[in-house]
């Protein structure tokens, strides 16, 4: 059972060959570190989720977490969680020597923080809103906030949330209410906020809440935002605790995810709720935005461990039940024949090649975008960390995207190889398609991704960072066509590159215009086409590296793995990227049919 949810082959050949981990730890940030040492951790990582995380997780969505008597009720693996990977390293390992860390290149922790979603994703995230949480204090805040919050953290004894949503403000946070009232060294904060992931449950010692909130007199809009530490409990001198007036008033309870607990917080009903300012005031968006990359990253990676377990659960059920016979030369069934297995059903095969195809890819574009990350803070040479800078930054709205829709995708095809079977509550597949839901709207949803996007990332810096990475393809066609397997994929993938630049012509026709509504109303079906286009890119780079393997005799994997490789980019040149061809009709057709107008067309 401890093996079904994941591959740790298919990583580890994603990571050290395809997207060359080895150049990233030849970098002075990370040069403690070689093969083996990381090795070691993804090793230790995956025995620690298979006795941790895995056996919990249906558990978890039986008895979910849930308001009680004012507090939140979670399964009591939450709180052995916490402290086991504070312990190991998990919450501490991309932070500084300096704060307590071990310094693990961006890289390596989507490693080990893929492998413990896959096993079970309801738990990786009270992690993953703590490292956020103290990613934020330790770039921004001052000695005293880091001293008093920073260590127990990483230890994993308290956790830490991220405070944007209001009830009257969701993703448009300029509308954001809580106030911040001077009072000597700190502030007074009064307010509310709903859907805060983690944000209290029954056993913790101490929740560090980081809250956008406006100081009193604060310009309107987003420019007036600042950001503050509002501890659960507040630390005195003496290391005892003081309630900080922070209430928990609900928990929602949602179709999946439910052992990962989402909170509603009330700050200041006995107007006691003392809260410490995070760098300068009206800054808090700027600062908490800039934390931004690592948390969408981290969205698009928790999609891409749901999917693949829902591969490993659909390919194993595939491999046992048997259903149906294979036709014979005549067209016919012979009903004297055995029942064959469903895996050998052409369909069933078609629907297990798109999972392979989306998750593999999702992971390799997981791991590229935290490569051109730590490349983007620790490269030597400063012009190559603002190249990678912008790298990261057109990536970034599609490592959190394409994960998370194709990711819907795949599980719903993976439920459909067990029939019947698959909508019943007996079988994982329901769960996976359920807890992969939230994945498409987790820090900023799929519209909003698309708008930064195409309104964004490509247009920044006149096009610069569209620019660099069409450079990156373009040195993969060329290596793509050096293969006389290959060449046929990278010929259709350079006429994909010049396709998008025709798109993009008509696209920016509107912007020039001044009609920028109509600019970004496709910018969903944009972000569908580029997406599917650069995970092309990805495919055809991981069955080159599988050919060169296979050529150099490498015996790091097996020469069907390898193969598989290969067949899956066929696979996905063949079912997918000729989706792009339509997408483009969509955007470039002339017709406006969802920009606002006078007419009744929802009646």
């Amino acid at each position: 059972m401890a093996n079904e949810y994941i591959d740790i082959e298919t990583l580890k050949f994603l990571l050290y060959r395809v997207n060359r981990l080895q150049d990233v730890l030849e970098m002075p940030n990370y040069e403690e570190y070689d093969k083996d040492s990381i090795d070691m951790l993804l090793n230790s990582a995956k025995a620690f989720s298979d006795k941790e995380l895995y056996p919990y997780y249906r558990e978890m969505d039986e008895n979910p977490a849930h308001f009680k008597d004012g507090e939140i009720v979670v399964h009591p693996q939450v709180n052995n969680y916490m402290k086991v990977a504070g312990e190991m390293g998990f919450i501490a390992g991309a932070f500084p020597y300096d704060n307590g860390g071990l310094q693990l290149p961006s890289m390596v922790m989507n490693a080990l923080g893929y492998i413990q979603e896959a096993a079970n994703n309801h738990l990786p995230g009270y992690i993953g809103l703590t490292i956020g949480a103290a990613e934020l204090i330790t770039h921004f805040g001052n000695q005293h906030l880091n001293d008093t919050y920073v260590p127990k953290m990483l230890e994993g004894a308290w956790g830490g949330t991220m405070c944007l949503t209001e009830p009257q403000a969701g993703s448009s946070l300029s509308d954001i209410i809580t106030t911040a009232t001077p009072d000597g060294n700190s502030y007074k904060i009064h307010g509310q906020k709903i859907f805060i992931s983690g944000g209290d449950y029954q056993g913790a010692e101490n929740i560090v809440h980081l809250v956008l909130a406006r100081i009193k007199g604060a310009p309107a809009g987003t420019k007036g935002i600042s950001l503050f530490v509002v501890p659960k409990n507040r630390p005195n001198e003496d290391g005892s605790l003081t309630p900080n007036d922070v209430q928990t008033v609900a928990d929602f309870e949602k179709m999946g995810q439910k052992g990962y607990c989402t909170t509603h917080l009330f700050f200041g009903d006995k107007e006691d709720c003392q809260g410490w300012l995070v760098g300068e005031a009206h800054k808090g968006l700027k600062y908490m935005f800039l934390m931004m990359n690592g948390a969408r990253i981290a969205v698009g990676r928790g999609a891409a461990a749901i999917a693949t377990a829902a591969y490993h659960a659909s390919l194993n059920y595939a491999h046992e039940r048997a259903q149906g016979r294979k036709l014979a030369s005549t067209g016919k069934k012979d009903v004297n024949q055995e029942q064959t297995l469903i895996i050998n059903h052409p369909d069933v095969r078609r629907m297990l090649l798109l999972q392979k195809a989306v998750t593999e890819g999702s992971l390799s574009l997981v791991f590229l975008t935290a490569k051109y990350h730590d490349y983007s803070v620790s490269h030597t040479d400063a012009e190559q960390r603002e190249k990678y800078k912008l790298l990261l930054e057109i990536l970034t709205p599609v490592v959190k995207t394409y994960p998370s829709e194709m990711g819907k995708v795949a599980v719903d095809n993976g439920l459909q190889v067990l029939g019947g079977y698959g909508f019943c509550s007996d079988y994982i597949l329901q769960q996976y398609l359920r807890d992969i839901r939230i994945f498409s709207i987790y820090e900023g949803t799929t519209g909003i991704q698309s708008q930064d996007l195409l309104g964004r990332k490509i247009t920044m810096e006149n096009g610069k960072a569209l620019q660099l990475l069409s450079e990156e393809i373009t040195k993969s066609i060329k290596a793509g066509m050096a293969h006389e397997t290959l060449s046929p994929y990278a010929k259709k993938l350079g006429e994909k590159l010049e396709l998008t630049q025709k798109v993009l012509q008509s696209a920016i026709g509107y912007a020039m215009k001044g009609d920028y509504e109509r600019f970004l109303a496709d910018a969903t079906p944009f972000m569908e086409f580029f997406s599917n286009i650069l995970v092309g890119w990805l495919w055809l780079d991981m069955a080159r590296e599988a050919q060169q393997a296979l050529a150099n005799g490498a015996t790091e994997h097996s020469t069907e793995f390898y193969e598989s490789k290969t067949h899956t980019m066929e696979f996905y040149y063949t079912y997918e990227l000729p989706k792009t061809t339509g997408l483009a009709e969509i955007i470039m057709n002339r017709k406006s049919l969802t920009v606002g107008s006078d007419k009744k067309v929802f009646g």
